[in-house]
């Protein structure tokens, strides 16, 4: 799925769309805009991978950023369209010996079938062959000294020696392709041990059964040889199918919305017409159990929607008249009309999407930094396991070759790498149920880390639904009643996405003022400025910006209504928190954190809103850049600062600080600005998320716990010669299996 990448914050105006046409086409001398794509990928076996991966889609011509996922198997490439395209990005990774397609559902799902399919009779051949060549071996494991005699010992070295053919040239080729692609890519990936003590304990094997008493002995391991090929791909197979279930699920998000809807045209009839082709302010049919394909409102019809996919929420929302609908949710009592306000990439399902495709991608830093002990740990393997073979040769040189093969096989670093993605990877799709989707994996452990949680009131700890305005008069003017006024105010108002600009919207009387407004803007911390058609200058926002003198009215009021610099009323909002807040905020203190409310609103107001939610630590009057100050003071103090907010003004303290939520209703430059998007609208599911980032951070350290445990037990015996090739690979898979189990319980 591709899209263009527009230079600066997208639009927040409500409706906002980006229209192309013919009179739109760029200049020959205009640089193009950056296109992005993300493609599935097939043939990973380890996190090395993604390096190598990276390191060709580099070498195209015109790529400018590559991030690959192992535990996903997704990548996202952002190139320059003049000098490269998706064929030769495809070409690119196919060279490095991988596959690739478009991130397309039937594309994904041809390719995560082929994967699977080849993944299972590679295991198969494996283990039939392993069995049977353990049935050979069974002999010389039961004979005492001198039953078996070397003519029939040497048949079934023979045989042992055919069956282990097919597990050569079939079931372990994925190990020798990634230790090849590492070494034609000048890398050291976790293959190369692998792929090494495999092939050094089917040549000795060999040596053993073709010169009997020669340079290799007379000892062959085909059994040890065959059965850690078939535990390895057990264990990367579960591994696969971990991967495939995290893409099946994107994939049924993707699908959720129809390729049609119903669209009623001016005379009353119905067509129907292709989602990508509906505009705002389009009017849609929706049966019952058809998921909604827009963001927009509801006209007609009293019903009930899913909206699970996008907030977590399983239990039925009900929705009458003048209610908002979003895009993929399920409508599932009634048929309905809305008309659309959003579609495409505007509406908030595609912005889920895409906050779930990019979660999936990023590598988070602390992954990167281990990345780069990978290549030193690999090469300290490999001096181990030669001198391992070295002494061995001066002590018992019949078991020098199988001891090197045990300390190849059992250091492989798997577990080692698997323990801090799979825990992340897992505990991010629990919080994306929860109603937190991440656009940076680093965010759950700043989410764990976090001392001081600074929240903007307006939209964030009030509900936008469950507050009213009353409109009081400044200045008498004959020439707009009470309900003129109000319908000005509202009308201008729909330019923005401030939750007192919809409280506007909603509340007011029959319909909007007619006038047409001429270069609409709006000043972030103040509010929204435009001529009429008369050319007057009206303004909607902070009083003293509007133009009203301070006074305890209109410190009341939350916005102020002027024309050409006289302020005519102030629309005073009664607010209300959203419900569980008081809760939430008590569980986030009692937790350790310290929570501070910075608003822009007059401080007496945000002090009896602040009393009555139960927060002692309370700032009013906030300009933008003040709270940006509050937040670099706390910052300097040594503390780490999540900030929470859903307006414009909140965009630069979101940026600045060390972890950032948007909530979901939010502007939309507000989301770019957040390391995660709180969909749900409910602050406790941000409670649940600090608990489970917590938690997160104990899973990684019982997996990197387990996996040096691990190691440090296995090297020993693997040196003394007390383990056999066979029991390394298990042990070896067995670790792994262990570290991604342990990190799927944060995904329950």
């Amino acid at each position: 799925m591709m899209k263009p990448l527009v230079q600066g914050g997208p639009d927040f105006w409500p409706g906002a769309q980006a229209k192309r046409g013919p009179e739109h086409v760029a200049a020959p001398d205009v640089a193009p805009q950056p296109v992005e794509a993300s493609l599935r990928l097939g043939g990973l076996s380890c996190s090395a991978c993604t390096m190598t991966i990276e390191a060709a889609l580099r070498q195209v011509d015109g790529v400018l950023q590559a991030h690959v996922s192992a535990v996903s198997a997704c990548a996202t490439v952002r190139w320059n369209g003049a000098r490269t395209d998706v064929p030769a990005l495809i070409r690119a990774i196919e060279r490095a010996g991988y596959q690739a397609v478009p991130d397309t559902a039937a594309g994904a799902r041809a390719l995560r079938q082929r994967e699977a399919r080849t993944a299972l009779w590679r295991l198969f051949v494996a283990g039939l062959c392993a069995m049977q060549i353990m049935m050979l071996a069974t002999p010389s494991y039961v004979a005492g000294p001198g039953e078996l005699a070397p003519d029939l010992k040497h048949l079934l070295d023979w045989g042992s020696w055919l069956l282990a053919l097919p597990v050569m040239a079939f079931s372990a080729t994925p190990f020798f392709r990634g230790a090849w692609r590492a070494w034609q890519n000048k890398r050291i990936g976790m293959d190369v041990p692998v792929a090494l003590g495999i092939a050094v304990a089917f040549i000795g094997s060999s040596g053993a059964t073709f010169d009997p008493g020669g340079l290799f002995g007379d000892a062959v391991y085909f059994d040890s040889l065959t059965m850690f090929v078939a535990f390895l791909l057990g264990g990367r197979l579960l591994e696969m199918q971990a991967r495939h279930r995290a893409a099946v699920a994107l994939e049924d998000t993707l699908a959720g919305l129809p390729e049609r809807a119903l669209r009623v045209r001016a005379d009353g009839g119905v067509e129907t017409v292709p989602v990508h082709q509906l505009v705002r302010g389009d009017v849609l049919r929706v049966p019952a159990g058809q998921a909604l394909v827009a963001d927009g409102v509801l006209l007609e019809g009293h019903t009930a929607v899913d909206e699970s996919l996008l907030s977590g929420e399983s239990t039925p929302v009900a929705k009458a008249p003048g209610d908002s609908l979003v895009a993929g949710s399920v409508n599932g009592h009634a048929a309905l009309l809305m008309r659309v306000e959003r579609v495409g990439a505007d509406t908030r399902y595609e912005a889920i999407v895409g906050l779930m495709r990019q979660a999936q991608t990023l590598r988070p830093a602390s992954l990167a930094s281990s990345e780069r002990w990978a290549g030193p740990f690999l090469w300290a393997v490999l001096l181990v396991a030669g001198a391992a073979a070295l002494a061995w040769q001066a002590i018992d040189p019949a078991r020098a070759v199988w001891v090197a093969v045990s300390v190849l096989i059992v250091t492989c670093p798997c577990a080692l790498a698997l323990a801090a993605p799979s825990a992340l990877l897992a505990a991010a799709g629990a919080m994306g149920r929860r109603g937190l989707l991440l656009r940076r994996l680093d965010a759950i452990d700043g989410l764990a880390r976090v001392q001081l949680l600074c929240i903007d009131k307006t939209g964030t700890l009030t509900d936008p639904r469950q507050q009213t305005l009353r409109l009081q008069r400044l200045a008498p003017d004959a020439r707009w009643d009470d309900a003129a006024l109000m319908r000005i105010g509202a009308s201008l108002a729909g330019w923005s996405s401030h939750p007192v600009a919809r409280a506007l919207v909603a509340a007011a009387p029959g319909p909007a003022h007619g006038g047409c407004w001429q270069s609409p803007s709006e000043v972030v911390g103040k509010g929204l400025q435009a001529l009429d058609a008369q050319g007057r200058a009206w303004r909607l926002g902070v009083a003293g910006w509007a133009g009203a003198l301070a006074s305890e009215a209109q410190q009341r009021g939350a916005a102020t209504l002027s024309v050409d610099g006289q302020a005519l009323a102030c629309f005073e909002l009664q607010e209300q928190p959203r419900p569980g807040v008081v809760d939430c905020l008590r569980q986030l203190q009692q937790g350790g954190l310290k929570v501070l409310l910075l608003s822009g609103d007059d401080p007496a107001r945000v002090g009896r809103f602040a009393a009555s939610v139960g927060l002692a630590d309370w700032r009013g009057g906030m300009a933008p850049e003040d709270k940006l100050r509050v937040v670099r003071e706390a910052q300097a103090a040594g503390l780490r600062v999540a900030m929470l907010g859903d307006g414009i003004n909140d965009a630069p303290v979101l940026a600045q600080a060390d972890v950032s939520v948007a909530m979901g209703e939010g502007a939309g430059v507000a989301r770019c600005e957040a390391d995660a998007v709180l969909v749900s609208n409910r602050l406790q599911d941000l409670a649940s998320a600090r608990e489970l980032a917590r938690k997160t951070r104990r899973v990684m350290r019982q997996n990197l716990a387990w996996a040096v445990a691990y190691n440090a037990a296995s090297v020993p015996l693997a040196l003394l010669g007390w383990l056999p090739p066979w029991a390394a690979g298990l042990g070896m898979a067995g670790s792994s299996l262990v570290v991604v189990f342990n990190a799927l319980r944060l995904a329950r």
